[in-house]
């Protein structure tokens, strides 16, 4: 028997800028009872494994404002008003890693913190890298990490890699990597 769903009343934008708009929506719940839910909403994200000759692949480690400390991530990034999820992928594998990918491909989504937004983020896998030079952002300083399968699970066991989309990214991308493998 599938859960009952709220029904949606009104949606407000509480705030926007570049990167997100906060807002804030009134419901009734099945039972009548009316609420507010206050949430980020997106256009979501593509994050990307990139995967070199070797097997390997590329992180890249950067600075996190908000914790104050740097983080290794697959590159990643927002979709941009009139862009879409490939788009991005390509976008923030070039600007993090200086790579362009002859193949780009989407193994899975998930959503980061469905309690908070609505974001649903793209995993992209690329292959046939090929270094064209980055131009990151202003905000954005990278080191370029390259790391094997073993050692990205090593670094999630010890609390070296901790970023929470890299961790659900690499959890969808090593099944495809693997099956991959497997067929050749």
């Amino acid at each position: 028997m599938p859960l009952k769903s709220w029904k949606k009343l009104s949606e407000a934008t509480i705030f926007r800028n570049p990167y997100w708009t906060y807002k804030r929506d009134t419901f009734e719940l099945p039972s009548g009872k009316p609420g507010e839910y206050h949430y980020v909403h997106t256009n979501g994200s593509s994050m990307v494994v990139p995967i070199v000759g070797d097997g390997s692949m590329l992180l890249v480690n950067q600075y996190r404002y908000l914790v104050g400390r740097e983080s290794r991530e697959f590159p990643c990034g927002s979709v941009k008003e009139g862009s879409t999820y490939e788009e991005t992928a390509r976008r923030e594998l070039e600007e993090e890693t200086g790579n362009s990918a002859k193949s780009l491909l989407m193994v899975g989504e998930f959503n980061p913190y469905n309690g908070v937004t609505n974001e649903m983020c793209h995993v992209y896998i690329a292959r046939d890298l090929q270094y064209i030079g980055g131009t990151p952002d202003e905000t954005e300083e990278f080191e370029i990490l390259r790391v094997t399968s073993a050692g990205i699970e090593t670094q999630i066991r010890s609390g070296v890699i901790w970023d929470g989309m890299t961790i659900a990214a690499w959890s969808i991308a090593k099944a495809a990597i693997k099956n991959r493998k497997r067929r050749k």
